[in-house]
């Protein structure tokens, strides 16, 4: 299994970066007539978490999403970094020049 960070070109700085979810998402509850004392965590899938980077990002975190879907899967690693992740080694070569196409020195992946 080959995983690579996903990074994109920040909007104001022109660095790269990339999310990570640095805890689980809480999803609380709210009734009318009573109070609901639930919260439940939940961590964000791989396409939830570049969905975060709107605004952030020179580019467009969907159209990244169709690119990655067409030759590999998003996956959040273990420290929660936002992964692209394939088994095929010429897939993640194709993947590269696919967004450097797209997108030239705005989106890409690095170890």
């Amino acid at each position: 299994m080959i995983r690579l960070r996903l990074f994109g070109r920040c909007r104001i700085y022109h660095d790269p970066v990339s999310p990570v979810l640095i805890a689980p998402a809480q999803v609380g509850w709210e009734a009318w007539f009573r109070k609901i004392d639930l919260v439940t965590p939940r961590r964000l899938k791989g396409e939830e978490l570049l969905m975060r980077t709107r605004g952030w990002w020179t580019v467009e975190p969907s159209q990244v999403a169709k690119i990655i879907r067409a030759r590999a899967k998003l996956v959040v690693g273990s420290k929660g970094q936002l992964m692209v992740e394939s088994e095929d080694e010429r897939e993640i070569e194709a993947l590269k020049l696919d967004l450097a196409k797209k997108f030239q020195d705005q989106v890409f992946l690095a170890p």
